[in-house]
């Protein structure tokens, strides 16, 4: 499966409709969706409410959503499972969520300290025991990281979604073994993926789906492919420990300053031809990567959809196909303001 990358942090809510309507018109099997309180930037600049907008996004199309968050003081996992509980109940079997153990950019809005990855994986793992159980029907009191007294699931689907584990480090993916029913993953090179799978059906497991996020910058100029990630991406190729422990927006673009195009270049496969990544990916899925989802990190997001639809599925869509999808003039950005609604 060959999935598109919805980016909250990028695009406005109802322009990430528009382009998951779009990408199931060129193809795409799947839409993944980002949760984030804040941005990566100020240059990014949005942060829809991905729960809210799943809605909205499965109601208008057809095929799988999946998407991350964080148990923590953001969000309770009661309140993951009703939200989830009610998606999958409204569209069967379509939807699969992701836990991760967050970023202190969208969880310390609550006031809360942030702990060390210890304790968030320990509160990870806590998180989804309680939200299988509500799964089932149980009525569940619990006492650890998270309080939960006598909560009970009313509306149930007759599948519950699939719960898988984010992991960056070979611990953490071996952790999500004991207890995911999946593992999503990123990586720079498909060896390095490759240790994270591994690490994962070691210890649980295998046979279990890989869901890998494939970040990459595509445009029909390189030069605009490069300087679009570098615009946009920049501050996310910062190492993993600020990525997580950084607490504010502008902590991210000042920390980002110091990075180079060079950097960019180096860490993101860039190219102006759809074909130079189907070989990437390729290698991806021979490290045992089951399920890509791609996401060009720049702002080119129609010709991207567009000219991967062709290549990956060999899609015949003409200008008839995008009728009643309203095509935003080249370089504009949607910047939420009140207009017609999408079509």
């Amino acid at each position: 499966m060959i999935g598109y990358q919805a980016s909250h942090e990028q695009f406005s809510p109802r322009e990430l409709l528009r382009l998951a309507k779009l990408a199931e018109r060129a193809g795409f099997e799947a839409i993944h969706s980002s949760d984030h309180f804040h941005p990566w930037s100020e240059r990014q600049g949005q942060s829809g409410f991905s729960f809210a907008w799943l809605g909205a996004a499965m109601q208008a199309t057809h095929i799988p959503f999946g998407m991350i968050c964080a148990p923590g003081p953001r969000y309770h996992p009661a309140i993951i499972a009703q939200a989830c509980a009610t998606l999958q109940q409204m569209f069967p079997r379509r939807l699969w969520v992701t836990l991760g153990s967050g970023e202190a950019l969208n969880e310390v809005i609550t006031g809360s300290t942030w702990p060390e990855k210890k304790i968030r994986n320990e509160r990870l793992h806590e998180a989804a025991q309680i939200i299988r159980r509500l799964f089932t029907g149980e009525e569940v009191s619990h006492d650890g990281h998270f309080t939960t007294h006598r909560a009970r699931l009313y509306t149930l689907p007759k599948t519950p979604p699939a719960l898988l584990g984010a992991a960056l480090s070979a611990e953490t993916a071996a952790l999500h073994g004991t207890w995911a029913d999946g593992l999503l993953i990123t990586a720079n090179d498909p060896a390095s993926a490759g240790k994270l799978i591994q690490a994962f059906r070691e210890n649980g497991g295998a046979g279990k789906p890989i869901y890998f996020k494939f970040q990459l910058s595509y445009a029909r100029d390189l030069t605009v492919a490069q300087e679009g990630a570098y615009e946009q991406w920049r501050n996310n190729i910062l190492p993993q420990h600020l990525l997580a422990s950084l607490q504010h927006v502008s902590d991210f673009d000042a920390a980002g300053e110091d990075v180079t195009r060079e950097e960019v270049n180096q860490r993101l496969p860039i190219s102006d031809d759809p074909l130079f990544f189907k070989t990437k990916i390729q290698a991806f899925q021979e490290a045992g990567c089951d399920h890509i989802m791609l996401h060009n990190v720049n702002r080119r997001q129609e010709d991207f959809i567009e000219d991967f639809g062709k290549a990956f599925f060999r899609s015949r869509r003409t200008a008839t196909d995008y009728a009643g999808v309203d095509r935003p003039s080249a370089g504009s950005r949607d910047t939420g303001a009140d207009n017609d609604p999408v079509k």
